[in-house]
């Protein structure tokens, strides 16, 4: 068994995206957002309702919420058909609905069994007695081909988990056709050049649930790390995993307080960056109104009301970058011990953020006895005024 945040990173690399949402993390963060639903349509595009707990969860709430439409599509052959919604039936005899892409569009969940509610029984009575609800479909149900596209035209708001190694191109798309979502994906996209871009615009945001907490996930038999067993199914955490949106979050209206004092010596300045460093960004000075470096961290905080995005040390268009060549400048790179060279590409990139400070990691030391120690990347931020 592993911890695995490299479990999120293999799939990315290895385009394995199967990592299937539990109820509990979806009626969590959702339970937020109940207002922005009422008589819109909903679309989980990436979602068999056989396996989905997004699908799970909408028709669960469908009348609670007053949805007007739940449209949810799969593509074909999923793994681990069948196992998170056992109640559904099989589409024809000694067939299973896993092999083909299919849609699935709701529009009312009566109370069809007389049990005085409307549940899953009420959903499974539906898709067997209406065959319009459930349609198969011409392709693979790519969230990118036509037919699902159209869907995605109809929708007001689309939740899902999206395929990870596909992120990029998924929220593009959802921004092309300017549609309201909900989504699950990896702290790292913070540092996507298709996605900053989005956060220095306000037009996305993380959501309610601490990103630092991570989330469990279900995955395929086939995958061989995971964190526990969980009713004889495997589970994976990935810490890493945090809900993006562009529906409005209470959290980001909140003020920052800064009670701390700017000094040089408490906040040194970048050597080729023209800011200064806070780390962590709860210490950014009550006083200080110049530009400040953040740990990118700092997205799930950010109120745009009481800070602007300069730019981030991900991109070489930030216009408080000083473009310094350190190994062209004569720079020597040195591990902790002063002595053994160092092969840090950190201390010798132009982009990454150098304060002259001596750590405990490697460092660099100038033609003129200077020390450098590289942070991590930086959000580059200043307050509004």
């Amino acid at each position: 068994m592993a911890n695995t945040n490299t479990a999120l990173h293999a799939a990315n690399r290895n385009k394995k995206d199967e990592f299937y949402t539990q109820l509990s993390d979806i009626e969590k963060e959702l339970s937020h957002y109940r207002e922005y639903f009422k008589n819109k349509i909903v679309l989980c595009n990436c979602d068999d309702p056989y396996e989905s707990n997004f699908f799970k969860y909408f028709a669960l709430n469908f009348n609670a919420l007053g949805l007007k439409k739940l449209m949810a599509t799969c593509y074909d052959g999923s793994p681990i058909s069948g196992l998170e919604l056992p109640l559904f039936f099989e589409l024809k005899e000694n067939t299973s609905p896993k092999k083909v892409a299919y849609k699935v569009e709701i529009t009312e969940i009566p109370d069809l069994d007389g049990n005085g509610a409307t549940d899953l029984s009420d959903v499974q009575l539906l898709l067997q007695s209406d065959k319009n609800i459930m349609q198969p479909l011409k392709g693979n149900g790519d969230f990118r081909s036509a037919e699902c596209v159209e869907l995605l035209k109809q929708a007001d708001i689309v939740v899902t988990n999206p395929p990870f190694s596909l992120f990029r191109e998924y929220v593009a798309q959802l921004v092309k056709y300017d549609k309201k979502f909900l989504i699950i994906g990896n702290t790292g996209a913070f540092s996507y050049k298709e996605i900053f871009p989005l956060f220095k615009d306000n037009k996305i945001r993380t959501g309610y649930t601490n990103f630092n907490v991570g989330m469990f996930f279900y995955i395929p038999d086939s995958y061989e790390q995971y964190h526990h067993l969980e009713n004889g199914r495997k589970v994976a955490r990935v810490a890493s995993s945090c809900w993006y949106t562009n529906l409005p979050v209470s959290k980001h209206n909140e003020e920052l307080i800064c009670i701390k004092h700017y000094t040089p010596e408490d906040y040194p300045r970048y050597d080729n960056y023209d800011a200064i460093d806070v780390c962590p960004y709860n210490d950014i000075p009550c006083d200080y109104d110049g530009i400040m470096g953040v740990p990118i961290t700092f997205l799930d905080k950010l109120n745009p009301e009481q800070f602007e995005i300069i730019g981030s040390s991900s991109y070489d268009d930030t216009p408080c970058r000083i473009d310094k060549n350190y190994k062209e400048l004569g720079y020597k790179f040195y591990k902790p011990d002063g002595v053994s060279e160092s092969g840090s590409g950190a201390l010798r990139d132009k982009m990454t953020p150098k304060v002259r400070i001596k750590g405990n990691s490697d460092f660099s030391v100038g033609p003129n006895g200077e020390i450098l120690s590289a942070t991590y990347s930086r959000v580059f931020i200043r307050k509004k005024q």
